[in-house]
This record gives C-alpha cells, sequence and structure tokens, in this order.
C-alpha cells in the first residue's frame, strides 16, 4: 500500500512521524518545523488522512506500510521513527520487526498494552452521527460535537479530518472502517524479539496511558527505553507542549548520536 506523505525540509530525511487515532500526518507539522534543518516525512496512516482505505487494518499491516515507506524514501540511514498512540504502536510493531530502518524510536503518550478506547468510540460514534447534508459551516459541524467532545482542542483535532468538496462536506478518515475494528486499535499484537536501539518513551502528565507500572513491559521489548513525563500536556502530547517536545526529541537524538 502506498502512503500519502508530507515532505518538512529540504535536507536528508531524519525523522518519520506518525500520528495517532482519527490524525493525520501534519499534526506533527508544528514539531518537524522546530527541528528544522532536519528533514521529516509526516505520514498518512492506512484509513486517514489522503491514504488510501485498508480492508486489513491490523498493525501488522500498518506497520508493513511504513517500512515499505521507509525503505523507499528514507535515505541514506535509519532515520528516527516517532509515533503518538496509535502510531506509536506501528512505530514500535516497525522497530521490532525491521530493526535495520529505525536508527532510534520514539513512542508517544502510547503502552505496548491493550489501551481502553472508551474515548475514541464516543468521538467515532458523535462523527458517524452527524449528517453532514445538514452541516453548512465548520462551526456548525464544532456545534453538532460539543456533547461526545467537550474539549475545543479535541473537537479541533477530530475536525481537521473533515473537508469541503464541490458536492458537500465529507470526513477523510474510514469512520465506519476503523469503528468497526476499534478492538483491534485498542489491543495489542503478539510481539516477540527486542529492539535494542535507543528508545524514548514520552507521556503526558495529564493522560493515563503511559503509566510507570508499564515500564517493565517496556523495557523487555526495548531495552534501552528512557521515559520522560512532559509538564501540562495530555495524551495529545506533542499538541500541547510542542516546544517541549520537539526541544526533549532535539536533544535525545543528539546524546544518542
Amino acid at each position: 500500500m502506498s502512503l500519502a506523505v508530507t515532505r518538512v525540509g529540504e535536507g536528508p530525511v531524519s525523522y518519520l512521524f506518525l500520528h495517532g487515532l482519527l490524525g493525520q500526518g501534519k499534526n506533527w507539522s508544528t514539531i518537524a518545523k522546530l527541528l528544522l534543518p532536519a528533514g521529516s516525512l509526516l505520514v498518512d496512516l492506512p484509513d486517514h488522512g489522503r491514504s488510501p482505505w485498508a480492508e486489513d487494518g491490523s498493525y501488522e499491516s500498518m506497520a508493513d506500510a511504513v517500512a515499505d515507506l521507509l525503505r523507499e524514501l528514507a535515505e541514506p540511514a535509519p532515520v528516527t521513527l516517532v509515533g503518538h498512540s496509535m502510531g506509536g504502536k506501528v512505530a514500535m510493531l516497525v522497530a521490532l520487526g525491521h530493526p535495520e530502518l529505525v536508527g532510534r524510536l520514539a513512542v508517544v503518550d502510547i503502552s505496548p498494552a491493550e489501551t481502553d478506547a472508551t474515548e475514541f468510540v464516543r468521538y467515532l460514534d458523535a462523527m458517524l452521527a452527524m449528517d453532514l447534508s445538514q452541516v453548512s459551516t465548520r462551526a456548525d459541524a464544532d456545534a453538532r460535537l460539543l456533547e461526545a467532545a467537550p474539549d475545543p482542542v479535541v473537537r479541533g483535532f477530530l475536525l481537521q479530518g473533515l473537508q469541503r468538496t464541490d458536492t458537500g462536506w465529507s470526513w477523510l478518515p474510514n469512520l465506519a472502517g476503523l469503528r468497526r475494528g476499534i478492538a483491534r486499535i485498542g489491543g495489542w499484537p503478539a510481539a516477540s524479539g527486542t529492539y535494542d536501539g535507543p528508545v524514548l518513551w514520552v507521556g503526558g502528565d495529564r493522560s493515563d496511558y503511559v503509566t510507570r507500572d508499564q515500564l517493565p513491559a517496556m523495557r523487555a521489548l526495548f531495552p534501552r527505553v528512557r521515559l520522560v513525563v512532559v509538564k501540562g500536556a495530555g495524551h495529545w502530547v506533542h499538541a500541547d507542549q510542542p516546544a517541549v517536545v520537539a526541544e526533549t526529541l532535539r536533544q535525545w537524538v543528539s546524546a544518542t548520536a
């Protein structure tokens, strides 16, 4: 599967970024710009953004698609692979299955474990229930998501997937497919082996997706893991504290060069 990619920076590719559920590669634009002059690839995962919708939405198939992309586009050295939430699970599988392609791994606010997807079920159900033929403006769509997503930052994130076309409004992500696969997305596939490169594990102090009692499971797969908790950040750590996340990545890359 050919994935849609946005490139930031003119130099060799140093970073490849993967977004979370209902996101897009461009969610990482601010971080990629803060990391200039390093070159970055911002990837739309299957069923999201401009990438194709997939019959098989498994983590294994997503990881294989990202590995194929790395072989095609990342040159010449292994990249720093960064993934948030669902994208973090994909990134972990890429590193475990294709360690030669990953120079470093950064996992943002997710663990190698089953995740409670109740929050995203609520978002998906509200988005699917929205009658787009009755939506006149983006502000109207925002109001229709208010009950399911009271946080305006979260609503803004979800509405990035709403586009205006010649025939009206439509959603970029494959909402129905993602809703059908939500149990799989919340899960964690059986993973074996280890990735022995440097691993940065970033959590938000207002999020419960990463906890210290998950550290043994993380270390079992990634022996060189370093945990950093970002103050003032929830699950969308890179949106809440972009300057802190970018500088943390920059210093970690420099320290592990």
